[in-house]
C-alpha cells in the first residue's frame, strides 16, 4: 500500500493534526516507509506459532473472589470539595 499527498492531509484531518503543505512530502515518505516495515511481516511464516501476550511467560496473580463488607461512603466522599447523598458533586461540562 502507497499513500499519497491527498491521504496524508485526510490522515491529518482526521487526527486532527495540522499539517503544512510544506510538510506533507516528508510525511508522505515516513508513512510510505512504516507501511513498508508492516507489509514485510505478511512475509514471516507464522504457522503453528501460538498467540502470546509477552515475550516473556508470565502467570496473573489471581486474588480470591470475596465480598467485602463497603458501606464507607461517608468516608469516601469526606475530603470530596462538593458532595450530596453520597456522590461527588462536578460542575457542568455538557450542555
Amino acid at each position: 500500500m502507497s499513500v499519497d499527498a491527498d491521504v496524508v492531509k485526510r490522515i491529518g484531518r482526521l487526527a486532527r493534526i495540522r499539517v503544512g503543505d510544506d510538510e506533507v512530502a516528508a510525511l508522505e515518505g515516513e508513512i510510505n516507509t512504516i507501511l513498508g516495515f508492516v507489509e514485510q511481516l505478511d512475509e514471516v511464516d507464522v504457522e503453528g506459532v501460538e498467540p502470546m501476550t509477552s515475550v516473556m511467560p508470565m502467570a496473573l496473580r489471581l486474588r480470591e473472589d470475596k465480598v467485602t463488607a463497603g458501606g464507607h461512603a461517608d468516608q469516601i466522599v469526606a475530603n470530596a470539595p462538593l458532595s450530596e447523598d453520597n456522590f461527588f458533586m462536578v460542575p457542568k461540562v455538557v450542555e
